[in-house]
């Protein structure tokens, strides 16, 4: 029978490639990555659209497939789908050194994919609002010298500059305090989403003060990102993502009026078709 590493071994290549990315380092960093330290005791609810079921066994190898695994299935909080993130990181691209923060860290699976990505020499803050699954991050991650857990909002509190904020619950808009925490070439990844539906993936990189490239890499459907929610605002997303092509989005613009480019349009913020300026 195969080691549970050759298992890992092969999801990471599955779920990296599968996602459109050869990048070794991402590869590495999911198959150094025990996913079965941060479900807790098998067996595990696997999401299957209309609920969940049960994995055949607590074997851990039963893990290492595109599932989505429930870490509170009440609540409706999962793991994560891995070729999503898979893409979502290939997407925002953590390097070695780099200041990450990760809002909804859930558990701490991704956190610490992350951490792998970014090295000894960088960081990783996870925030998680939760305090429950927050307690769980901690403990889970304890071995990771490079990361540390914040069990506090990631949309309320007042962040620290980095070079990569990864959002992993939906919003309806980009919020200010991540914008505003971003350094010269620094990457925000979030999903954009309605209240119901899907929405997308939104990578946003800030070229200066005041510029800011925008891309909606894929659909995606999320738990809702507490504090980062509009009725309003998931309206007219809903009709953006219903009536306009997701690839037509190239940049995203702050503090001025919508123009004939503009994608979707909130409160003192707008996605344009065309390029940053």
């Amino acid at each position: 029978m195969k080691s549970i590493q050759a298992y890992r071994d092969f999801y990471a290549d599955f779920v990296v490639k599968s996602a459109g990315s050869s990048s070794p380092r991402l590869i590495a960093a999911f198959a150094c990555t025990a996913r079965e330290q941060y479900l807790g005791p098998g067996p595990w609810p696997v999401f299957v659209g209309s609920g969940y079921i049960p994995t055949l066994s607590d074997d851990p190898r039963m893990l290492y497939q595109d599932v989505l695994v429930g870490l509170d299935v009440e609540r409706g909080i999962n793991n994560g789908q891995p070729t999503l993130h898979a893409r979502s990181l290939a997407a925002c691209a953590p390097v070695e050194g780099e200041t990450v923060l990760h809002i909804g860290a859930g558990t701490g699976y991704y956190s610490a994919i992350l951490a792998a990505l970014v090295g000894s020499s960088g960081s990783v803050l996870a925030y998680e609002i939760e305090a429950d699954l927050a307690e769980r991050a901690r403990r889970n991650l304890a071995h990771l010298s490079n990361v540390r857990v914040a069990a506090e909002s990631g949309s309320q509190a007042t962040l620290p500059e980095a070079d990569v904020i990864y959002v992993s619950a939906g919003a309806t808009h980009p919020l200010d305090c991540w914008l505003d925490a971003l350094k010269p070439g620094g990457r925000l990844l979030f999903p954009l989403t309605p209240n119901e539906g899907y929405g997308g993936m939104l990578l946003v990189t800030r070229h200066g003060a005041s510029a800011y490239g925008a891309a909606i890499i894929c659909r995606a459907a999320f738990i809702a990102c507490i504090g980062a929610r509009d009725d309003a605002m998931a309206m007219a997303l809903a009709a953006a993502f219903e009536t306009q092509s997701i690839k037509d989005v190239k940049s995203l613009r702050r503090s001025s009026d919508p123009d004939s480019s503009a994608w979707c349009a909130g409160a003192g913020w707008w996605l344009s078709t065309a390029p940053p300026v």
